[in-house]
């Protein structure tokens, strides 16, 4: 054993040894003794030199020492780490140092690792090659590496060091690493939870159940520390639904003898749902109106207990107060519950608050992202009114940035009572991913799918995104930038560019498409956004076969400019993955011919509704989706300009429905669709990741400004219906749609089947 060796060939040895009976412990008055030395030596260095030990122990020549200062120099040596003894000699007025160095690590292995790599466990430890041995540190470091096999899930794995000499001075330092199993969790339970099912309750965890893919989920394996986020996800679950008493009683994890599984247990009680009862807003301070703070308020009787309901309409009160330049005004919530019937009586109390202010804001841990992205994420500043509540926010909006693996915010007092500082720490987390996807139609065939993206560029909190796709007929590149902080403020700005060519094997033309469009995009409401951009754009419809309609070779114009302006006006209810669900709207038009060849107004609208049923078993999603182009100043929409897909419509080939012409797909300059879909449970375990959905899709593409001869003009009506099997696995979520359509025209093209997955590695 490493310990037993060392002891015996490296055991420290500390003592003064002299004729006069000098030694390391305390002496007694009648032995005390003084020294002066004129002359002071070294003995027995190799590779430290003799003056660097002198300096250690800080002798000054002739210089009067007691018996307790030369112990004190002697400690100094010894706690400089480099030596296996140190003996002090006083000879009369010469005093000779004698140590024995400790050795040199000449090599540095690990031996045993498989899952681990030698770089990631040299990084994890404090030896190094070509330094001096230290036992302490060797056994410090076997610790370290412990402990990280420990957070890959393997609890059984064991660390030693080992040494072995390699002549005078120099040994090499050897860790022996048994590996052992990785720790799965074999399965997660709950007691106690009476409206929501296993099932649904694991969705919320971090932690999952091992599965098909055990050896790639790092989820699965056991993580002690998880289980603390574990409880509060779950407690955040249970009260965003309204279960006020909610109480996560227990959670444990019970191993195998063998260390190679665990079965983890919630215990909970989830007491009744709470709807709010009375909601009123009730003033402390003298004079002070409340009417335009309850004219703010945007929450009812009768609504489900949240704690994020109080918080916004917290959020609501003080933004009246700042705009009243009231300071120092805060809003207590005072809540009664009303067990009879359920409900929770909530009084908003305004109140005056302490004079206390933020003194600075220190931010520590972020080796990579700026200062200036982590402090943005505060609404006060340095000088401002110190607000909890404010200063919780801005720890969630950290948070949820996704550049931290960790973020924890505390205040602590300043330099007076009145002043607080805010303390910010993080731990950096990868914020860039790489991807490749497949696709496959039963007429488009495969494409392949290639993106990389950063959502934490150079540090700065901006995002880049490439994307490369390419299938049969198609080739896109496209190239995403967004600075969501511009000028400091709630301003984002976003440029996309994207090259796009099509050589359609079912078409008798090509197309070339190059864009370049700006952005800027900011709030107008809690829930509403506005986006302003400009798109200026190369498209052409080139190669036009000989044997192409009339409308195709019309619009075989060659390259035409187009030069437009636009915005979306975006409403978005939906919140975090605890949400049961929402609704998102969204309209938007762009003006084609400020400049350019190009002259029409195009106009699109989204409508998205989702919940949950069945104790948010089954989910519900409801689309609706429409578009108008209008031509301008006799121009002639092209291909490239007209709607091709109907929002998605599945059962139909992406260029399957709407106008034709000598059998070539010319899009229509207006479409609507109308989709819902089902997901819901297969009744196989949870960690497969499995479930099914079931959908509806209806919808059609019209008009042409000049339709000629062309089919599918009018307003015809095409439906399907199908199956969906969804599966989550750790390399991305797959996909497959079984359709049949329902009603179609003869010259549509209808689609079967069709499977898409998105890999991430």
């Amino acid at each position: 054993m490493m310990k037993a060796y060392l002891k015996a060939s490296y055991g420290m040895r500390i003592a003064v040894v002299a004729g006069f009976g000098l030694a390391m412990s305390p002496l007694s008055p009648a032995l005390a003794q003084d020294y002066a030395f004129s002359r002071v030596e070294v003995q027995g260095n190799t590779n430290v030199d003799a003056a660097s030990i002198l300096k250690f122990a800080n002798i000054e020549q002739g210089a009067t020492l007691t018996a307790a200062q030369l112990n004190d120099a002697l400690q100094r040596v010894t706690d400089s780490g480099l030596f296996a003894s140190v003996d002090f000699v006083p000879s009369g007025a010469t005093l000779t140092i004698k140590v024995e160095e400790l050795p040199i690590i000449s090599v540095l292995d690990f031996q045993g690792n498989k899952r681990l790599k030698d770089e990631e466990l040299s990084a994890a430890i404090s030896s190094e090659s070509r330094r001096v041995f230290s036992a302490a540190t060797a056994e410090e470091d076997a610790a370290s590496i412990t402990e990280l096999y420990r957070a890959r899930g393997r609890l059984a794995a064991t660390v030693e060091p080992k040494i072995i000499p390699r002549g005078p001075g120099r040994v090499d330092l050897v860790f022996e690493i048994t590996e052992g199993r990785v720790v799965e969790n074999e399965s997660i339970d709950f007691v106690g939870n009476r409206d929501f099912s296993d099932r649904r309750l694991r969705q919320v965890l971090q932690t999952k159940q091992a599965g098909f893919f055990r050896q790639l989920i790092r989820r699965d394996t056991f993580d002690a520390g998880r289980l603390e986020v574990d409880k509060q996800m779950l407690r955040d679950f249970y009260l965003s639904r309204g279960y006020a008493d909610i109480e996560i009683v227990d959670a444990s994890a019970d191993l195998t003898r063998e260390r190679d599984a665990s079965f983890i247990s919630f215990t909970l009680r989830e007491g009744a749902k709470y709807s709010f009862g009375a909601v009123n807003v009730v003033s402390e301070i003298a004079d002070l109106d409340t009417a335009d703070f309850a004219a703010a308020l945007r929450l009812t009787s009768g609504e489900t207990f949240s704690p994020s309901l109080i918080d916004s309409s917290i959020s609501r009160l003080e933004d009246v107060a700042t705009r009243k330049d009231l300071s120092f005004v805060q809003v207590e919530p005072r809540i009664t519950r009303n067990p009879e019937t359920q409900t929770i009586d909530l009084d908003l109390v305004l109140k005056r608050g302490e004079r206390i202010f933020v003194e600075r804001i220190d931010i520590e841990g972020n080796t990579t992202t700026l200062d200036q992205v982590v402090r943005r994420q505060f609404k006060s500043a340095e000088g401002d009114a110190f607000n909890p509540r404010e200063i919780r926010q801005a720890a969630e909006r950290i948070r949820a940035l996704g550049f931290f693996a960790t973020a924890n915010v505390e205040a602590s007092q300043g330099t007076s009572s009145e002043q607080v500082v805010v303390n910010v720490d993080v731990e950096e987390t990868p914020t860039g991913s790489l991807s490749f996807g497949v696709t496959y139609g039963t007429n488009s065939g495969g494409g392949i799918l290639f993106g990389y993206s950063e959502t934490n560029f150079l540090g700065r909190g901006q995002a880049l995104n490439v994307n490369v796709t390419g299938t049969n007929d198609t080739q896109d590149y496209s190239l995403g930038f967004t600075e969501p902080a511009l000028l400091g403020r709630n301003l984002r700005f976003k440029l996309n560019g994207q090259y796009k060519t099509t050589t359609q094997a079912d078409a008798k033309y090509d197309t070339e498409i190059a864009t370049l469009s700006p952005a800027l995009e900011f709030p107008i409401g809690e829930q509403t956004r506005l986006e302003l951009r400009y798109r200026a754009a190369r498209e052409g419809v080139i190669n036009a076969s000989s044997t192409s309609g009339l409308i195709i070779a019309e619009a075989a114009r060659g390259n035409e400019y187009t030069s437009a302006l636009g915005y979306t006006l975006n409403f978005d209810t939906r919140e975090s993955d605890l949400a049961k669900g929402g609704v998102l709207l969204r309209f938007g038009q762009d003006f084609a011919g400020l400049g350019g060849d190009v002259r029409y107004i195009s106009s699109t609208a989204l409508a998205v509704a989702e919940t949950q049923i069945f104790n948010e078993e089954v989910t519900l999603r409801a689309v609706a989706e429409g578009g108008v182009i209008t031509s301008l100043d006799g121009y002639t929409s092209r291909v490239t300009d007209r709607f091709f897909d109907a929002g998605g419509m599945r059962g139909f080939e992406r260029n399957g429905i709407g106008p034709r012409e000598a059998g070539d797909a010319l899009g229509g300059n207006m479409f609507a669709s109308l989709r819902f879909e089902a997901e819901f449970p297969l009744g196989l375990p949870e960690e497969y990741g499995i479930s099914g959905g079931a959908f509806v899709d209806m919808g059609s593409i019209w008009g042409l400004d000049d339709p000629g001869s062309a089919q599918g003009v009018d307003r015809a009506l095409r439906s399907a219906a199908g199956l969906a099997i969804l599966w989550t696995t750790p390399l991305g979520p797959l996909r497959m749609n079984f359709s049949r359509p329902l009603q179609k025209e003869s010259f549509d093209i209808s689609q079967d089947f069709e499977l898409t997955i998105s890999t991430k590695f």
